[in-house]
């Protein structure tokens, strides 16, 4: 599986000098980076050939396209392209979003198209915060919230510019996305290794912050933790109850979850709005800590409702392998007792 990282945030905050920054890096070879608008991307320098309107190589062995129609279609024809051998075998995507989207519409195709399923994982989100100009963008624009609570890593850029506010700003993220891991980054310099593999090396980093519990602006942030394995039926009854009742009040949950059919290894899920991915298994623990711990984000969440709700479909799923269980203890007893 190809992993898929998410690079987003407001118009002039930085995105662009940190993928610069960041394809400069060796480790960053056999990249494939996907943007929305070509133009807007500093990286003349790095040109080597545009092999048709919307591709083009670079010189450290990454490639570079933009999004003419639709980002599945995109995707999907990279793959095959990669397949065919047309292309350099790219071992990682990054995504730049335009300063003013919502990253959830990317997250859901991410999520939910099975073709880019069978070749593509979603990584995580990184999001870049301007230190002069982002606190008044936080207040002032929806979209940069947004951004903000969804992310896996958040990029606080322009520290070394006179009069930034990065204290300030620091400590407004850190209620918007208590979990996020905070970076500070002058001229995009960040390294990879700090950034990308959200989904298993990252875990612990985020798992770490999953008691916070905080308010800002209608944004909640909260945890569950839980001693008990759950039910493989227990979880998939609470996403589907969570993308039901919530809708596009629930920005994202994250969660690493002990499944009691599977105890050697634990599922990471996530999701965006009302769209969920199927749990990523992971080959081990992180640590000696088993418990299930899933972090929510979201708008006007009550952290009593998420507790009950969990606690009526595990207590129901329960009693139904019990109901179970007794019948089919009763048929086998009555066959023994009949043969």
């Amino acid at each position: 599986m190809i992993p898929v990282s998410v690079i987003t945030g407001f118009l002039g905050s930085g995105k662009t000098t940190l993928l610069a920054r960041l394809l400069r890096d060796p480790g960053m070879a056999r990249t494939a980076v996907i943007i929305n608008e070509f133009g807007a991307v500093g990286l003349d320098h790095e040109l080597v050939e545009a092999s048709d309107e919307s591709l083009i190589e670079l010189s450290n062995g990454c490639l570079c396209c933009n999004v003419r129609s639709d980002l599945v279609l995109t995707l999907n024809d990279l793959a095959a392209r990669r397949a065919a051998g047309t292309v350099p075998r790219f071992e990682r995507v990054v995504i730049e979003t335009t300063g003013l989207a919502d990253p959830a519409p990317i997250l859901h195709a991410l999520m939910t198209d099975r073709a880019v399923n069978e070749r593509y994982a979603l990584d995580g989100v990184i999001a870049t915060v301007d230190a002069v100009t982002g606190l008044a963008t936080l207040g002032n624009h929806h979209e940069s919230v947004r951004q903000a609570a969804v992310a896996d890593r958040l990029i606080v850029t322009k520290t070394d510019v006179p009069g930034h506010q990065a204290a300030q700003l620091r400590a407004r993220l850190a209620e918007i996305n208590p979990g996020a891991p905070l970076f500070e980054a002058v001229g995009g310099n960040v390294a990879p290794s700090a950034l990308f593999d959200c989904n298993e090396a990252g875990t612990a980093r985020w798992l770490a912050h999953a008691g916070t519990h905080a308010h800002t602006g209608g944004i909640t942030s909260f945890a569950l933790v839980r001693e008990e394995p759950l039910h493989a039926v227990t979880l998939s009854l609470l996403l589907e109850a969570l993308a039901e009742n919530c809708g596009a009040d629930l920005l994202r949950v994250k969660g690493i979850v002990n499944v009691r059919e599977e105890p050697a290894r634990p599922a990471v899920i996530h999701g965006v709005q009302h769209v969920y991915h199927a749990p990523v298994w992971l080959p081990r623990w992180p640590s000696a800590d088993r418990r299930t711990r899933m972090v929510f984000i979201g708008r006007n969440l009550r952290e009593s409702w998420a507790k009950g709700l969990l606690e009526l479909i595990d207590a129901e799923v329960a009693a139904e392998i019990a109901r179970r269980a007794k019948t089919r203890v009763a048929e086998r007893s009555a066959e023994i007792i009949s043969g």
